[in-house]
C-alpha cells in the first residue's frame, strides 16, 4: 500500500506542479502559451525553437546575453551542422593574445560560446540608462511562470489604465512586477522575416522565443520526462508484483 501511495503521490505532484509554479508570485494567473511541452509527455516542437532562436538573434541578442549557450548546442533543436558554422562566422569574438601579445577578433566557431552583446555589465548599464539586461541562458528557470511568463511579458505592452502614471524613461507591461519596465517593447508584427514562411505576429514570435528560452534552460527536460514516465512504470508494476506477493504469501495465513 506504501507503493500505491508513493505512486500516486508522484503522479500527482509530475503532473500538477507546473501549474502550481506558474501561479506563484502573480496575482491574477497568468495566461498559458499552450506549449507543445506541457504536460507530462510534452516535447519541444523544434520548428518553434529554430524560430525563436531567430528571433533572439535578431532582437534579443541586441541587449541580452546567453553566456552558457554555445553555438554548437544548437544541433539540439535540428540546425545542420554548416548551418550552425555559418551563423557562429556571422559574429566576431574577441581572441588572443596572438605571438605579439596583443588581443585581436576573429571570426565565431562552433566550439564558442554566444558573444555578449557587451563587454562588460558597466557598459551594458551606461548603453541602457542603468538598467542591466538580464542574462536569458536559464531566464525561464529565474522567473515564476516560466515560459508563460516570458510569453506574457513580451505581449504585455499597453497603455497604462487611466490614473497609473508611468515614470520617465519607463513602459507599462500588465505582468512585469510594478508593471513598469526598463525595457521598450521589443517586438513588433512582421519585425523578423521566418525563414519557413510562419506569419511573424507579436504573439506568434514571443510564443516561439519563449520556447527557445525554455530549451536552452531544460535541454535535458525530454530525457528526464522519458526516465520519469519509466520509473513510475517501473514503480506501478513493481508494486503490483509485491501485492499479488504478499497475497501469495498470506494467502493461508488465517
Amino acid at each position: 500500500m506504501r507503493l500505491l501511495k508513493a505512486f500516486a503521490l508522484a503522479t500527482t505532484l509530475l503532473v500538477a506542479g507546473p501549474a502550481l509554479a506558474a501561479d506563484e508570485g502573480h496575482g491574477t494567473e497568468l495566461p498559458s502559451g499552450n506549449f507543445s511541452f506541457d504536460g507530462v509527455f510534452g516535447t519541444f516542437d523544434r520548428a518553434s525553437a529554430q524560430r525563436g532562436f531567430q528571433v533572439y538573434k535578431e532582437v534579443c541578442s541586441n541587449c541580452h546575453s546567453m553566456r552558457l549557450m554555445s553555438y554548437r548546442n544548437l544541433l539540439d533543436i535540428g540546425l545542420s551542422e554548416a548551418q550552425v558554422r555559418d551563423i557562429a562566422a556571422t559574429v566576431q569574438i574577441p581572441d588572443g593574445p596572438n605571438d605579439e601579445g596583443a588581443m585581436f577578433e576573429r571570426a565565431g566557431r562552433v566550439s564558442d560560446h554566444f558573444r555578449r552583446p557587451f563587454a562588460n555589465d558597466q557598459a551594458a548599464r551606461s548603453a541602457n540608462g542603468g538598467a542591466l539586461p538580464p542574462d536569458l541562458s536559464v531566464i525561464t528557470k529565474a522567473r515564476e511562470g516560466g515560459a508563460d511568463y516570458v510569453h506574457a511579458l513580451l505581449t504585455g505592452y499597453s497603455d497604462p489604465p487611466a490614473g497609473v502614471t508611468i515614470m520617465e524613461g519607463l513602459h507599462y507591461n500588465r505582468w512585469f512586477p510594478g508593471h513598469q519596465i526598463a525595457m521598450a517593447p521589443p517586438l513588433s508584427d512582421g519585425q523578423v522575416q521566418y525563414t519557413d514562411g510562419t506569419a511573424t505576429s507579436v504573439d506568434q514570435m514571443a510564443h516561439d522565443v519563449a520556447t527557445f528560452l525554455t530549451w536552452a534552460a531544460e535541454p535535458e527536460l525530454e530525457v528526464r520526462r522519458a526516465m520519469g514516465v519509466k520509473i513510475l512504470i517501473f514503480l506501478a508494476i513493481l508494486a503490483g508484483l509485491a501485492y499479488a506477493t504478499k497475497r501469495k504469501v498470506w494467502a493461508n495465513a488465517h
